[in-house]
């Protein structure tokens, strides 16, 4: 899980708001993509409410979905944090039952399975079993994300560095980022989990100059692929509407580096792709933002571009083929 905190009060002065300028944006873009030839990623993105608890109902759900989608019509598919568990376990105690094996458990397994099938690399998140439970802290577990190759083989276990309030009654923190690199047209791809994207404690985010963990890392690493799996709440600015557009400008102000022109980061123009898969839905009276979305950053450009977009109460599959250059 993550949310905004409050250096959100700044985002709106950093970034400005995607919706005024998405149709200018999304115009732009296609104009470019005419007038040059493009190397092509293809990614899947699975948005759903997953049931707290009932594995076996998430199972079918993710399945269900998935079938939508042909095989070798994928790069990367991407599922949200806590995939098969949901998230709000308000303890160890409740959480211990539906801790998972990083390499036979439920959420592997199916890794394992949607890789052969659809013949790409899948990343998802699940609670992994420690089996060294930490006696100071008390954690039974870890925050984890899983990638997997198309053959079904795991190619990491990643551990949520950032943990939110509630990972803190049963998780361990991982111990940084890590950045793999993959075939084309992926390439360099880096992993995050939700509050990953967050300041870390005790940092103070309230302007433009930082830190930004995440995003650092990614430009430090050359990387051109960053994805991450999220539980992410909503902001409850302006519920009417069908997508959450505080969060999503929060997302692209935490991811400065990549996109701002005086970051002190010199060099060639590069860009980074931006995956974020987030859930949907209610859980304990917590309400998700959805808003899955894919960003493009271009380092010196000023203005990071919305490519695609999910709604906050949506639940469904999304086939995104985005250009590379």
């Amino acid at each position: 899980m993550g949310e905004s905190g409050d250096g959100g009060r700044v985002y709106a002065a950093v970034v400005g708001g995607f919706e005024d300028e998405l149709e200018d944006a999304m115009r732009w873009w296609r104009t470019c993509q005419a007038l040059r030839p493009a190397t092509m990623i293809r990614v899947g993105v699975v948005q759903f409410s997953p049931r707290l608890g009932q594995l076996q109902d998430n199972v079918t759900a993710v399945r269900d979905f998935c079938a939508r989608f042909a095989p070798g019509s994928l790069d990367l598919l991407c599922l949200p944090e806590m995939v098969l568990t949901g998230y709000g376990f308000p303890n160890a105690a409740a959480i211990a039952p539906h801790l998972e094996h990083p390499k036979n458990g439920p959420t592997a397994r199916l890794c394992a399975e949607l890789a052969t099938n659809l013949r790409c690399y899948v990343a998802a998140g699940y609670p992994e079993r420690l089996y060294d439970a930490d006696q100071e802290t008390g954690a039974i577990g870890a925050n984890s994300g899983l990638l997997y190759d198309p053959r079904g083989n795991c190619i990491t276990n990643y551990r949520k560095s950032n943990l939110y309030e509630m990972d803190k009654s049963w998780a361990r923190a991982g111990t940084g980022f890590t950045t793999f690199n993959l075939p084309p047209p992926i390439g360099h791809l880096t992993l995050g989990i939700c509050m990953d994207l967050n300041p870390f404690p005790p940092a103070d985010w309230r302007g433009t100059e930082g830190p930004y963990e995440l995003a650092s890392h990614a430009w430090s690493n050359g990387t051109n692929v960053l994805v991450l799996l999220n539980s992410w709440l909503d902001s409850g600015h302006d519920p009417a509407d069908a997508h959450d557009w505080h969060t999503l400008n929060y997302w692209a102000a935490r991811l400065r580096p990549l996109w701002d022109i005086d970051t002190g980061n010199t060099g060639a123009r590069k860009q980074t792709l931006v995956v974020i898969c987030n859930r949907t839905g209610t859980e304990n009276g917590k309400t998700f933002a959805g808003t899955s979305a894919v960003l493009r950053l271009v380092h010196g450009s000023g203005k990071p571009q919305l490519l695609h977009m999910m709604g906050r109460r949506e639940e469904g599959v999304r086939l995104w083929n985005i250009a590379t250059r």
